[in-house]
């Protein structure tokens, strides 16, 4: 399963996923950072992505996931500073452990 870190999430987040088995990537590594939403969910199908991890709580307002094979968190946080968002990523690798339909899943602590 291929994950990929929003550009709103830290990168050191990552680290987060080095005892499972899904191949992590960030937005910045990828060098996608600015991408509009619309074109970024279409290189995440060209790059067979499965997984979105994000804090725009406006995506579901801005694309339609109907039809997708797509399965984006939304991590409800009031910051993106790492300490915050810890917490979250042990609910997403729970979540992600038990093969989660597509659509959007909100998280939060």
């Amino acid at each position: 399963m291929k994950v990929l870190l929003d550009e709103n999430i830290p990168i050191d987040l990552k680290l987060e996923f080095l005892e499972t088995v899904y191949e992590v990537f960030t937005v910045k590594e990828l060098n996608w950072l600015g991408i509009k939403n619309g074109e970024l969910i279409q290189r995440m199908f060209d790059n067979n992505f499965n997984v979105l991890i994000t804090m725009d709580k406006n995506l579901k307002n801005q694309q339609n996931f109907s039809n997708s094979d797509l399965t984006i968190f939304v991590l409800d946080a009031f910051d993106n500073k790492i300490q915050t968002l810890k917490p979250f990523m042990q609910n997403v690798i729970e979540v992600l452990k038990s093969n989660p339909k597509s659509g959007i899943i909100n998280v939060r602590v």
